[in-house]
Order: structure tokens, then sequence, then C-alpha cells
């Protein structure tokens, strides 16, 4: 879960009030968070968040925005949001993005801020908001990368392109010496580890104002001279891109909002489209893109376990900064400018329950209850494995999927009760095992230099088909063993058998086994257990060691424990 530092007097500010560690602690699971720690000495609160769903709250003006508006109740208004019916001014300020981006990194919007000068707190702050929203929300900047610039260095329009990256150069920050973009990726520290992002493609992502001045290169690096921010500087740029539009514009909408709270004015860009979107082919950002959403009240209710009226719903949405009204039976909302996290009514009903208080909910007793236990299939399956691991025997684990050639094929056996995936990602996964034998066989095959005897066992399930089942399928918990040496048998077969047997409290019979191409014929034996087939065991067929390149003589038996237990 994502973790950060704020620090103390800006979180204070921004909070508008002073808490206690012990008051943090009380207040902080409103922000799905919890106090990590409190560095007193640098003046520092460490912050553990618990939801990925929230990267609003990854920033410390995100968390102190929801813990004051729960406070007072009092819903964020933020001015400058262009939506679908109006449009902000942007006063000259533009992003074109170039056709030839589209497929490499579509999209590149941002915004202007000014009005405050960045000191030490503030500039930490930016910082870590954009390496949060990059690495977690951005995916490592795969899906979104952002770079903060000097506005007073911009000569708008500011052009995003796809350029030669052998051709195109400029000094990155950090260094005093021009690198062409391909350069940058070997010889950069970013781009070393950032490059591989775009490294694939015959061009790179660019990005330059009007005058050919270079901003950066989108994801890996800005430039020395407009995108080195400083202390002291107090009017911005910012851009994000990547291949998302809907990304980007949640990444600049939490932005705007983190810097207006911080008192930064927010300045609107237009930005032009290389391609149709959702949107259209300009828009200017911050764009408000959120669908409204609503939820029965009803069903709120029956989720909670509280009879809730539309009024409470109301109340507890605006603690939590959504607006909200209600019709009937429904509560609809308007989604905040920075969320984008109501996907169901299940997620309105959540913000619902935090926001009329968590501890406004009495504990109550389930009317149905079980106690935690082994299911008795399990205990059984665990004493066969101790009496097997006490007979010398190794466990083994297998995947459950396999080819026909394993399954099939090397067993040489029917496939008429095997189950066959439909469509598999591939020839090694068609088949769910209708046996535990093949996978015995298969570690076999690979373990010819290893020290005689060979013993293993493994305890798991298997599927066959079955016409009498609403599934068409049965699965079943067994147990196999694989024995191989210079020579081996039938009586040490019937031996770990009989001694299997002896300690598990079952009586048995045996009947010779028929028709089973895995073993050779008359020397293998068929379980009974109450009259129903309970197992095999015998010694397994040349042509089968042969098609698992076994090279000595080797015993295997199978048994049903699911029979073993009735």
């Amino acid at each position: 879960m994502p973790k950060i530092d704020a620090p103390e007097k800006l979180f204070f500010s921004l909070l508008g009030k002073e808490l206690t560690d012990d008051e943090l602690c009380d207040i902080f699971p409103v922000a799905k968070a919890e106090l990590d720690g409190h560095d007193r000495e640098h003046g520092v609160i460490k912050i553990e968040l618990n939801d990925t769903n929230r990267p609003d709250l990854w920033s410390p003006a995100g968390v102190a925005r929801a813990l004051k508006t729960y406070s007072t109740g009092e819903i964020p208004y933020y001015d400058f949001f262009s939506t679908k019916d109006e449009e902000k001014p942007s006063d000259g300020r533009m992003i074109i993005d170039d056709e030839s981006a589209k497929g490499i990194r579509d999209f590149s919007i941002g915004f202007g801020c000014r009005g405050v000068t960045v000191d030490d707190d503030l500039l930490t702050n930016l910082i870590q908001s954009q390496e949060k929203l990059c690495f977690n929300f951005g995916r490592k900047r795969k899906t979104i990368a952002m770079g903060i610039y000097r506005s007073e260095l911009i000569n708008y329009p500011v052009h995003y392109a796809a350029v030669d990256p052998d051709k195109t150069k400029f000094v990155p920050l950090g260094m005093t010496e021009e690198l062409s973009l391909r350069e940058i990726c070997s010889k950069h520290p970013k781009g070393k580890e950032y490059g591989y992002i775009v490294s694939s493609f015959d061009k790179f992502p660019y990005l330059y104002d009007d005058k050919g001045e270079t901003l950066s290169f989108p994801p890996v690096i800005n430039s020395a001279r407009i995108g080195a921010v400083e202390i002291g500087d107090s009017d911005f740029f910012i851009e994000v891109s990547g291949p998302i539009l809907d990304d980007l514009l949640l990444a600049v909408n939490i932005l705007a909002c983190d810097l207006s709270d911080l008192g930064f004015e927010i300045l609107p860009v237009k930005v032009r489209f290389n391609q149709d979107t959702r949107y259209g082919r300009e828009i200017t950002v911050p764009y408000y893109f959120q669908e409204p959403q609503r939820a029965s009240i009803t069903n709120i209710s029956k989720k909670l376990g509280l009879e809730l009226t539309g009024s409470d719903c109301i109340d507890a949405l605006k603690r939590m900064g959504v607006y909200a009204i209600c019709d009937d039976d429904y509560v609809y909302i308007e989604c905040p400018e920075y969320r984008n996290d109501f996907l169901h009514e299940v997620d309105v009903a959540e913000d619902v329950m935090i926001g009329y208080g968590l501890k406004n909910f009495t504990p109550v007793m389930p009317s149905d209850f079980t106690v935690g236990r082994l299911s008795a299939v399990e205990e059984f399956s665990r004493k066969v494995k101790d009496i097997m691991v006490g007979l010398g025997f190794q466990e083994m684990m297998y995947n459950y999927l396999g080819s026909r050639k394993e399954y099939i094929d090397n067993m040489h056996v029917s496939d008429d009760s095997a189950v066959f995936i439909a469509n598999p990602m591939s020839e090694n996964y068609e088949v769910i095992r209708p046996s535990i034998l093949p996978c015995l066989l298969e570690s076999e095959s690979v373990s010819g230099h290893a020290v005689y005897p060979h013993l293993i066992f493994e305890c798991g399930k298997v599927t066959v088909k079955d016409s009498s089942d609403n599934s068409g399928t049965h699965t079943a918990n067994k147990m196999a063993f694989f024995a191989s040496n210079v020579q081996i048998g039938y009586n040490e077969a019937s031996s770990y058998i009989q001694t299997l047997m002896y300690f598990l409290r079952k009586d048995y019979t045996l009947l010779p086994l028929e028709n089973d191409p895995r073993f050779i014929p008359g020397r293998g034996a068929e379980i009974m257990y109450k009259g129903k087939r309970a197992g095999v065991y015998g010694e397994t067929h040349p042509q089968v060691l042969e098609s698992w390149n076994c090279a000595l003589p080797a015993i295997m038996a199978e048994l049903d424990l699911d029979v073993l237990l009735s």
C-alpha cells in the first residue's frame, strides 16, 4: 500500500487545525489511512494508505481535504473545471498533440498554476505527489508520466510529437552535456530506468514549445533549463502524458485540486488532440469528465444492516465530499472532480458507511455461524501424507493443468474421460489432469541423475467426465505414489499398500487388474473397499516408461481418498 510523508506544518495548515497523534489515529480511517509514525524531530507525519482505488488520497493535500470535509461537512468547490457545456478561458495557453505520437504515447495534457512561492516543504510535497501518481497509479510511468516546468520560460503553444531519437538532442535535467533521445536511454540514470517504455518504437515522444525549446522527453526526463523547478519559483506548467486519456484527466484533476488547496491559482490549458476522443478533438484542462451515479437507498440499508433515510445518505455523502440528491428510493450523486472510483452502487454504500460514522454501527453476531476447522477429507489427507513420509517417500506438488501428450498419449490411455479446456492459453495447459500418475512420471523423467531409489507421492485433486453430475464432471481427492529402483516389482508395491492400509485402519480386498495399459498385465491389482473401487497399483508398463524416457523399472499406485473415507 502507498505510504506518504506529510510535512507537519504543511499538513496542519491544510487541515486548518493541529491534532494529537491519538486524534489522528481516530480520524485517519475516514481517509482509508492510518498513522504510521510521527517524526517530531524533523516535523514529518508518516501516513499509510489502505486503498489503491483512491489516488486522490496519495498526498498530504488529499488526506487533509478528506479529513477537513468530514469534520466540517462542507464540500470543496473548485471553479476552474471545464465541462462539455462550459469552457474556461485558457488565455492562449495550448498543447497541440501531433499525429506522429498516435500509437506511441498518444496523449499529452496539462495546466498552469501560479501565486505561491515554493519552499522546501512545498517542493518536497510536489515531488512526492508526482512520484506517487506516476509510480503507483501510472504503473511506473507506463501509463502516466508527469513533468513540472517553469512557465515564464515557455512560449505557447506547447507541441507534443514523436521524433527521430538520433537527431533530436537537448541537455537533460541533472547533466550539462547535450544528448540525443537514444543516448539519454543509455547514459542518463532516468533513461536507464524508464527508457525501455518507448525504446522499441522508431520514434520517441518529445515535448517542446513554439520556439523549439525542449520541455522534456516523456516519460523519461525533463530538460535542464525549462524543466528545473527550484525553491523560489512560483509559476508552473504541469504536463502529463500517457496512452489512456481518462487516467491522465484524473491525474490532472487530482493535482489541480491539491495545488488549489495549497493556495495556487489554477490556469486552464486548451488541448488539441491528434485523434477523435469521447470528449471530442479539443478540450480545456482541467476537465470534469466523471459520470453521475445512483444507488438504491433500500439496497444501501440492506448492505449496511441499518435502516437509513434519504437525508441520512445525503448528509453522510456530503461529509465525504460528494454532492447528492434523493428521489423516491434512489440517491443520485455527482462524483467529485478528483475521484473516479464510483463504479457500482456498492461504492456509494461504502461512502455512506464512512460518512455516517463507523462508530455508529453496532456489531451484530451472525445468526448462522460455523466453527473454522479442517474438512474431514483434509484431515484424512494429512494422515495419509504422514504415513507416506514415514515410509520414506517425498511429497511433490504439481499443476492441475497439462497437455494431451502428458496426460493421455504418454500414459497410453483413452481420452474418453478427460476434461479438455475450450480455449486454452497453449497446448501445455489444455487438459485438467484425470490422474496424478502422469505428474509423478514427469518428475521421474528429469531425475535420472538422482541417487536411487526414487520414492515420490502427491495428494491432490483430479477431474474426469461424469454424466451423472449436473456439471458433467467429477472431482476427486486422490493420493498417488511412484517408486523406481534397479530391482523393484509387484511385491514392493503390495508391501507399501499393505502398510498404508494397516495404519489407516482400512480393511480391503484385491481384484485382478484388467485392461489398464499403464501397468504390466498380470502385475497389477485393483483395491476394493466396501464394495467400491478404491484404487489401483502395480508395475509400470515398459511402454509408459519409454514414453517418459525413464530407464529403470518402477511401481506406482493411485488411491481414491474419498472412497477410503466413506
